[in-house]
């Protein structure tokens, strides 16, 4: 049970960083910076693994987690999630 809190509390900040660096801070409510967080991190660390890039250090992989939150976040404005009201 204290992993799983663990997960939700990094997957919330890691979302909110990367809100803030995509500029949809406003848009995001806690719930959505917790799963943006979430699913961001396993997309960055996926792709830097396909791509041959490991990350030897916890700052290494906290930039890896919010590049790739910020990532689908550009992904969901593409697909225009974000025009939606659920978002705000």
């Amino acid at each position: 049970m204290d992993n799983l809190l663990v997960q939700l509390i990094i997957g919330g900040l890691v979302g909110w960083l990367a809100s803030i660096l995509m500029h949809a801070n406003r848009q995001m409510g806690i719930l959505a910076n917790v799963v943006i967080g979430i699913i961001g991190s396993i997309l960055g660390h996926t792709l830097a693994q396909a791509g041959g890039l490991l990350h030897r250090s916890v700052a290494a992989g906290w930039i890896v987690s919010i590049l790739g939150a910020a990532l689908l976040i550009w992904l969901l404005r593409a697909f225009g999630v974000f025009n939606r009201k659920a978002w705000r």
